[in-house]
């Protein structure tokens, strides 16, 4: 516990980094960190104590009102607590029709004792179980839908935390999945305002002078992943604070988290195995039918 909050801090590199001998200050980085300069270090707290959200709620002031905050502080949000203060609420019984409801496109789903596990791509563009709905820290007898828009929400929470402060303040809306052959889940960034959400190192060479030519950290996924480890799912703490990275902070301008979804010109794994050899199946089918349609007309 550090000031009555839970904190984590990575260790700092040693002035002499381990590459070749050359310090810290003289390894490769983004365009962006070399304007501002890289820190080798960073900490996260989790703010404590923050009343109950409710429908209306003005989390900018809440925010502000729970802890002090400065220059380049960067804030990951539990999504919940924002689609609690935007009424994205309804009743556990409609659940199922509240996922059907969110989908756009189904891209697995696998029978279990009790029920379909659904894979789907929902509104706001991800990919994940049952579209987002969540019944865990939602009132009792309700589910929670993710926010219609996380990035204009991230954006709203933005310019109202940086308003009220007079700070630059980057926001992080997060959410918890599950990853394709990985077990387990972790926090990414749904949505994101004032931060860049990538550190493109396209272009730049690695430590050892070899050209990067497809390297691009997903630095809002990997904040939202840590920052879970001070929030976790029942401590009561939806809302960290990530300081010593604000050479990632910038204008509320900047591309959201919608940016990291993947274009579907480029997305090798659009269907679940199953889906993908019932599509073929029927294509097949489809084909000879009218293969055989033709040969009886000739």
């Amino acid at each position: 516990m550090v000031g009555g909050r839970v904190a984590v801090e990575s260790t700092p590199l040693p002035p002499d980094a381990a590459a070749g001998g050359r310090r810290a200050a003289d390894l490769p980085r983004s365009i962006e960190a070399r304007k501002i300069g890289v820190g080798v270090g960073y900490s996260i707290e989790g703010i404590e104590g923050m009343p109950e959200v409710e429908h209306g709620a003005d989390l900018a002031a809440l925010i502000v009102g729970s802890t002090a905050l400065e220059d380049g502080d960067i804030l990951v949000v539990t999504s919940k607590i924002v689609s609690k203060a935007e009424g994205r609420v309804v009743a556990a019984a409609d659940r199922e029709q509240a996922i059907t409801d969110e989908t756009v496109r189904v891209i697995a789903t696998r029978e279990y004792e009790g029920g379909v596990t659904r894979i789907v791509e929902n509104r706001q563009g991800i990919i994940g179980a049952a579209a987002g709905v969540d019944a865990s820290n939602a009132p009792d007898g309700t589910v929670l839908l993710l926010p219609v828009d996380p990035d204009a929400s991230a954006r709203a929470l933005a310019t109202g935390i940086r308003s009220l402060t007079g700070h630059a303040i980057g926001v992080i809306l997060s959410d918890t999945l599950g990853r394709p052959w990985r077990e387990g889940q972790t926090d990414i960034a749904i949505g994101a305002a004032g931060v860049h959400v990538f550190d493109d190192l396209r272009g730049g060479t690695d430590a050892s002078g070899k050209p990067l030519a497809v390297t691009m950290p997903c630095v809002a996924d990997e904040i939202a992943g840590a920052a879970e480890l001070v929030k976790g799912k029942s401590a009561g703490v939806p809302v960290a604070v990530v300081r010593g990275l604000g050479r990632y902070v910038g204008e509320l301008d900047l591309p959201g988290a919608r940016s990291i979804q993947r274009p579907a010109d480029r997305d090798l794994f659009r269907v679940g195995a199953d889906e993908a050899y019932d599509n073929g199946y029927r294509d097949g089918f489809e084909e000879s039918q009218s293969e055989g349609s033709l040969r009886r007309d000739s």
